[in-house]
């Protein structure tokens, strides 16, 4: 890119981004394309197993329902909160670990 041309706010953020990670010292490391694959793979899996936990899983309260069946209600949605955490999280440790793999040359 013309280092002359306009820039856009996004691009300014980028090398702002970038400059305090290289005074930081962090580097970047630019992904293989197997890797990105990967994590494409691994998102879309997830997103499928979080939306059948939304769909299946998620406690729907009918109006009206007695206060002893709302607790039950309640402990189901911390189950379903919980389980939901569960997945973010092995889909993001997933990731990082494909992350800091080194890409295969």
């Amino acid at each position: 890119m013309n280092d002359d041309a306009p820039k856009s706010s996004l691009e300014l953020a980028m090398e702002r981004l970038r400059r305090k990670d290289a005074e930081s010292g962090e580097s970047v490391r630019e992904l293989s394309p197997e890797q990105k694959a990967e994590i494409a793979e691994i998102r879309s899996v997830y997103e499928a197993k979080l939306a059948e936990a939304d769909i299946m899983k998620r406690p729907k309260l009918p109006p009206g329902l007695p206060e002893e069946l709302r607790e039950q209600v309640d402990l189901l949605n911390e189950q379903f909160l919980r389980e939901r955490d569960i997945l973010s999280a092995e889909r993001d440790a997933k990731i990082e670990a494909i992350r800091n793999r080194a890409p295969a040359k």
